[in-house]
């Protein structure tokens, strides 16, 4: 069993303030001793219709401008504020990613040459992000399969084969939803990804959006090699990911458990192992030979 990697997603968790990013990242990284902290990159004007850009927030408590556009904008980072959150994950030690939502997205973090980039499930149909990520992108594509059927699931693998990048692909089981009840998590769903791809993509993770860290270690023992988690330094702070985030000590013994299960998975070198013989010697020495 590898040692699985665990990403703490920042996203938008950063409230546009890169003092706070940075924060995220050092603590990630000294405290969590999380492996990759991920962000998140969009162009809202390709995203969003001018109604959709518009219209004001669903949620007016959460939002962080007049409009939904506006709030979008507000916590959005430029390229050469992710240039600087990069330089500060080299910094702090741990690494940089994010997802990639638009082609205009991809292009701009591309020149970062970041070891890996996200595909986000709400964006894994999106046949021309894709195509440029495979034809241009040189690193790992992670990509999240909520919301997607097991159709749409076998044409983004065969997309990937196509592209001859399906082996620096790697597959996230998912349920979107913020939070997700513990019944729709469907932790079986990554044998069924194991038992489907594994020998035609480069490996298999989980993105959890549930509560607690219970669900994750189980993940692990069902083969998951990344755990993906949403990340805050506040659970109450504004916004709508923060309530589905796990703080700084989540994350950390997020991390711990998970390795530790890790760890665990294996069979005995022997069939009595060198721990045991101390107490076989002293349990059993006086009982009758067969």
């Amino acid at each position: 069993m590898k040692t699985p990697k665990i990403i703490a997603e920042i996203g938008c968790n950063h409230k546009g303030s890169l003092t706070i990013a940075k924060e995220m990242i050092m603590t990630a990284a000294t405290y969590c001793k999380a492996d990759v902290v991920k962000f998140q990159k969009r162009c809202n004007s390709e995203l969003l219709t001018p109604e959709e850009y518009n219209a004001p927030h669903p949620h007016p408590e959460n939002s962080y401008g007049s409009t939904y556009g506006e709030h979008r904008e507000f916590l959005e980072f430029n390229l050469d504020e992710h240039h600087q959150l990069q330089k500060w994950c080299e910094e702090f030690g741990i690494e940089y990613s994010t997802s990639v939502w638009d082609i205009t997205s991809a292009k701009e973090i591309c020149t970062l040459h970041p070891h890996l980039v996200k595909v986000p499930s709400a964006c894994n149909l999106n046949r021309d992000l894709l195509d440029y990520l495979c034809e241009n992108f040189e690193g790992e594509i992670h990509l999240s399969f909520g919301m997607t059927t097991r159709s749409e699931e076998e044409q983004i693998i065969r997309l990937f084969e196509y592209k001859q990048r399906n082996k620096d692909l790697v597959i996230y089981g998912c349920t979107s939803g913020y939070p997700v009840p513990f019944e729709d998590v469907s932790l079986l769903e990554l044998l069924r990804l194991r038992e489907s791809y594994f020998d035609r993509v480069k490996g298999i993770g989980f993105s959890g959006h549930h509560l607690g860290i219970a669900v994750d270690s189980a993940a692990v023992a069902l083969g998951a090699e990344w755990i993906e988690r949403h990340y805050t330094l506040d659970r109450t702070w504004k916004g709508t990911d923060h309530a589905a985030s796990l703080e700084p000590d989540g994350i950390r013994k997020l991390a711990r458990d998970c390795r530790a299960v890790a760890r665990a998975l294996t069979y005995k070198k022997e069939e009595v192992l060198d721990i045991e013989m101390v107490q076989r010697n002293k349990l059993k020495k006086n009982q009758v030979k067969w």
